[in-house]
């Protein structure tokens, strides 16, 4: 069975994350790893048994006997890299979001479609196990025709100010996840959305523009035959990481609980319940995703698949955050037509208009 060779950038946290998941993966073999600071490529390059480190990420995408590239690093960097794997000939497997806005992303979807290489977009919740029953239930019918979802995610604590600023904002940054469940769970097309952002937790951030400016958030997505997705984020959940999926059907329901580190209770004369709180961070909550999405685009390399979470899927995801952050500056349902057309170049002399919506649903481009 053929062995995928697999170049690494970023060696921060989620890249060691992608690299403790390559481990798990017998068709992959990280044979060379960047990082800005070396150091910390050379040190994950030790942990990791990866032959080669480098300071530079062109090292990685041109390197000869890479075959595919995960690109862990910043997300202002993902389109240009995406672009210059694809000119490399190099598959891609990229963490959300591929790009900070609608044309960068179509840009770079288009550049893997040219070049005829695979692109995975990184949004690991729909391999987690949880989350994968509620879609098997959905699918084979138990809770019989769908009505509504619920999703809650809570972080356990607010970020520093310097990463809200300039991250685009919760539905950009953290509801993004949330929103493509509810696509994934829904199996079709959302029509209109509403949400409401407010500030609870962090009053610096109330200082930034738009959606930086919310730290809680509610929305409501109506898809199709009127059914409707409802979800609730905050950035403090004090009790710990929360995590929860629901789906209600004609014939039932299908609920995940939160998950915590393991399954004992305390019993005492003045508390019961749970030994220990739940998972503290979202890497070691959806440690299992992370290695089912490296297994399922290893398999994709390997056979010849698609993939299993494509670039179209991640611009679904971030037009849902658009719309989001639309419908929470005007107080207003948005429906997704109102999406505004955006130019994308695959170079300085040939651009074109598309629609995202009409783009990101057209099968060609898979």
């Amino acid at each position: 069975m053929k062995v995928i060779n697999v170049g690494v950038i970023g060696a921060g946290r989620i890249g060691i994350v992608h690299l403790e998941a390559l481990a798990s993966c017998p068709d992959a073999k990280p044979i060379i790893i960047s990082n800005p600071t070396v150091s910390k490529a050379k040190d994950a390059a030790a942990k990791f048994n990866v032959p080669e480190f480098t300071s530079n990420a062109d090292d990685v995408i041109n390197h000869p006997n890479v075959d595919a590239v995960w690109i862990c690093s910043p997300s202002q960097y993902h389109a240009d890299q995406i672009k210059a794997c694809a000119k490399a000939g190099k598959h891609v497997f990229c963490e959300k979001p591929i790009a900070t806005d609608m044309a960068e992303t179509i840009e770079a979807i288009n550049a893997c479609a040219a070049a005829n290489v695979k692109l995975m977009t990184a949004l690991q919740r729909r391999f987690d196990p949880n989350f994968a029953r509620v879609k098997k239930a959905i699918e084979d019918g138990q809770v019989g025709e769908l009505v509504q979802v619920k999703l809650c995610s809570r972080d356990p604590s607010p970020p520093p100010f310097q990463y809200v600023k300039g991250g685009g904002g919760i539905f950009k940054d953290m509801a993004v996840h949330d929103l493509d469940m509810s696509r994934f769970l829904m199996g079709s097309e959302p029509k209109r959305i509403l949400a409401i952002g407010s500030c609870h937790i962090d009053k610096s951030i109330e200082v930034l523009p738009g959606a930086e400016a919310y730290d809680t958030a509610t929305i409501i997505v109506e898809y199709e035959n009127e059914r409707t997705a409802t979800i609730d984020v905050c950035r403090q959940a004090p009790y710990g990481y929360d995590q929860r999926a629901e789906a209600l059907g004609t014939k039932g329901m299908i609920q995940t609980d939160n998950m915590y580190p393991n399954t004992a209770r305390l019993y005492l004369d003045n508390f019961t319940g749970n030994a220990d709180m739940p998972y503290d961070f979202f890497m070691s909550r959806y440690k299992e995703a992370y290695v089912q999405e490296t297994l399922a685009f290893c398999k994709a390399l390997v056979h010849d698949l698609p993939s299993p979470c494509s670039g179209e899927d991640g611009l679904m995801a971030l037009i849902m955050s658009v719309a989001a952050g639309m419908s929470a500056e005007q107080g207003r349902w948005v429906s997704f037509d109102e999406i505004p057309e955006v130019q994308a170049c695959t170079d300085a002399t040939h651009c074109e208009i598309y629609d995202p919506i009409e783009f990101a649903l057209e099968p060609v481009h898979q």
